[in-house]
């Protein structure tokens, strides 16, 4: 059996990187979703331990302090973390996990798991994340100013990924991610490395 492959999924706050990754778990199998843990409150529709783990301070301190994160990071003053045992358990059972994190998460991962596969998401401008920040409706103006000043830095960072989705068209996006999911599959040296493995 191989080894499950760590998609790290990241870009600024509004790039529409959490709703791509829910429609291409859907979509292609063998593959699941990586739920992190975070201080922030839960939005509309979000579900617990499907979305988030919704944890307090003091218990996201506790995890951070044993270890229990693979990375974590303070985003716009709230706490989210991703958890190490789900990470490598995926690893192991060949189930390949999509991470949706920050940029800052992602740098994290990086440094642990070289050999993940680091996609950063992306609309085409400031202007196209300032839209779609103001009609999610679920921080006020001066955390959407602040998400917007965040996210310049943030899409510096891009050139330190293996792939970039502009995503303007999420059914776009969605083909885009779901081939590159399919292609890192299919890459010689994982499928020669499981093949010198089961002995062929």
């Amino acid at each position: 059996m191989r080894e499950g492959i760590l998609f790290i999924v990241s870009g600024p706050s509004g790039s529409g990187k959490t709703t791509l990754v829910k429609e291409v778990i859907q979509k292609v199998a063998n593959v699941k979703f990586s739920v992190s843990c975070t201080t922030r409150k839960k939005r509309p529709g979000e579900v617990e331990g499907v979305d988030y783990r919704f944890v307090s301070e003091d218990e996201f301190q506790d995890m951070a302090k044993n270890g229990r994160f693979a990375e974590w990071a303070v985003v716009h003053g709230k706490h989210y973390g991703t958890p190490a045992a789900e990470l490598e358990q995926a690893k192991k059972s060949g189930i390949d996990l999509l991470l949706d994190i920050d940029v800052q998460g992602a740098r994290s991962v990086r440094n642990k798991y070289s050999s993940g596969v680091y996609i950063f998401v992306t609309p085409s401008s400031l202007d196209a994340l300032r839209e779609r920040l103001v009609k999610r409706m679920s921080d006020d103006m001066s955390e959407i100013k602040k998400r917007l000043d965040d996210a310049k830095g943030e899409m510096e960072e891009a050139k330190f990924y293996d792939y970039i989705i502009i995503n303007d068209s999420l059914d776009e996006a969605i083909r885009n991610l779901t081939a590159i999911i399919l292609a890192e599959r299919c890459r010689k040296d994982r499928v020669l490395g499981q093949l010198i493995i089961e002995g062929i």
